[in-house]
């Protein structure tokens, strides 16, 4: 079993509008991603959010806490994806911080 990829994004929205935007954010990339990854078994619970994922023949899990001041991702790759595990970190790290800047 690997490490899990921990990725922490602030935010300024409060946890209402952070979580609204994340729900948001998953429905878009189970469309925009589709031919990469499948995320399913997403369930809310509470401010927590768990699910799956599998790309490239893979499976994943995870959850995303969502916080008054961060949002806070943990997921566990397997042995294939982890190798791309920087390059994943900062991609969503990049995506959250858009997805969660105050507009």
């Amino acid at each position: 079993m690997t490490e899990p990829l921990i990725v922490v994004i602030p935010h300024r929205l409060g946890k209402d509008e952070a979580a609204r935007r994340i729900r948001d954010g998953v429905a878009r990339a189970k469309s925009e991603f589709a031919y990469l990854m499948r995320l399913e078994n997403d369930v809310w619970e509470g401010d927590r959010l768990s699910f799956a994922a599998s790309a490239l023949g893979q499976h994943a899990h995870g959850f995303i806490d969502v916080y008054e001041g961060a949002v806070r991702l943990e997921v566990t790759l397997p042995w294939l994806l982890a190798r791309f595990a920087r390059a994943v970190q900062r991609v969503v790290g990049q995506r959250g911080t858009l997805l969660l800047e105050k507009k």
